[in-house]
């Protein structure tokens, strides 16, 4: 028989409460939530192991569908789900997932010509959602994070990304260990700096490349501008002199896909 939970006072419910909130809890139980019918379909997708799924049955409309879940299913009430649910629009699901080990040394690229976006100590999970959009939208061989700030399986991470933290491949590590890991696989860093810098538009990005940009108040660490091959700038007609870190990535990114397109 399903199990099934009512109270808001449950202390599983409380547990999951503060599961979304704190990020040592995460890494100490290992443990992580989604919500959402998009983001749960990514990371099953994605052969993230799940070890239990919630479903509110005032708002799933296909039980069936419950079937295709190798864990336990818990029924909770529409008072918990609202509790547990950052937006009511998300079917009715929240699934407890296992995290994967995202070090940059698990990181494998299939591509001997990799396009590869890395991001310097993003911070706020909207940038880092939109940066894993972008990502996906250009079906990037890879996201790095260096220096992450937060994990990746923060919920507002998850939400601003819409579940495409699932579907790209990520590493994670310091500067130094990336720098590394594209140095021993010949792959070519283009650091997006404004200091000694050329034209995006006059580099060619069809060889393996790496396209590494910071945030938008700090920039890069000097250490990336010493090891890139290229220091690269988007020029600005205006009077500001930066752009949102994940607008500079984007323009990047699909110049960079608009040149390996022609050949």
């Amino acid at each position: 028989m399903r199990k099934k939970i009512s109270s808001l006072n449950n202390p599983f419910i409380k547990n999951l409460l503060l599961l979304q909130k704190k990020s040592k809890l995460r890494k100490s139980q290992e443990e992580f939530v989604i919500e959402g019918l998009q983001e749960i379909s990514y990371a099953q997708k994605a052969t993230y192991e799940f070890s239990q799924v919630l479903v509110c049955l005032d708002l799933f409309d296909n039980a069936l569908d419950l079937e295709k879940f190798d864990c336990e299913i818990t029924e909770i009430s529409l008072d918990v789900f609202e509790k547990l649910a950052y937006r009511s629009s998300t079917g009715g699901l929240i699934a407890i997932a296992k995290p994967k080990d995202l070090r940059i040394e698990n990181l494998r690229l299939s591509s001997k010509t990799p396009l590869i976006m890395i991001a310097e100590a993003p911070e706020k999970p909207g940038n880092i959602g939109a940066l894993l959009r972008t990502a996906d939208a250009a079906k990037l061989d890879a996201v790095i994070i260096a220096n992450p700030k937060t994990d990746l399986y923060n919920p507002n991470i998850i939400r601003s990304s819409v579940g495409t933290v699932f579907t790209n491949s990520i590493g994670t590590g310091t500067t130094s260990e990336i720098i590394d890991f594209l140095k021993n696989n010949n792959i070519k860093i283009y650091a997006a700096a404004l200091q000694d810098s050329s034209s995006y538009l006059a580099e060619g990005f069809k060889e393996a490349t790496a396209i590494v940009v910071g945030t938008e108040h700090q920039g890069l660490s000097e250490e990336w501008r010493i090891n890139a091959d290229k220091i690269i700038k988007i020029p600005m007609e205006g009077q500001v002199d930066s752009l949102n870190v994940s607008v500079s990535a984007a323009i990047l990114i699909f110049e960079a896909k608009r040149q390996r397109q022609l050949s």
